[in-house]
């Protein structure tokens, strides 16, 4: 069964840096490609970072510069490293593989003096 777990997650500064983890199992890892998603109350999940089976990666725009994605296939783990995070990139961060529906608990990031 799929299996999703994301970890670090925290309370951050403005201008801080946070680098999240996501563990997978009962996926295809290394055949499939990866993606980190954001949801705040009451908005849509979106999409921030991809990174598919050759490690190409592309990014939202608005985190483009500061957010990197990158993936472990020896531990079935992506990671996100932030930087210079924004009090807009608060949200829970979820992981999944592209077109994936089973969803993990996400990892809460919240950025605030």
């Amino acid at each position: 069964q799929v299996q999703l777990v994301e970890s670090g997650g925290g309370l951050v500064q403005p201008g801080g840096s946070l680098r999240l983890s996501c563990a997978a199992s009962g996926i295809s890892f290394s055949r499939s490609s990866m993606a980190w998603y954001r949801q705040v109350p009451g908005k849509q999940r979106e999409r921030v970072a991809i990174i598919n089976t050759s490690e190409g990666t592309d990014y939202a725009a608005s985190v483009k510069g500061r957010f990197t994605i990158s993936r472990d296939n020896t531990k079935n783990t992506i990671y996100l490293q932030m930087n210079s995070l924004k009090p807009d990139d608060t949200a829970v961060y979820y992981c999944n593989k592209l077109g994936g529906v089973v969803w993990g608990q996400g990892t809460q990031v919240t950025v605030s003096s």
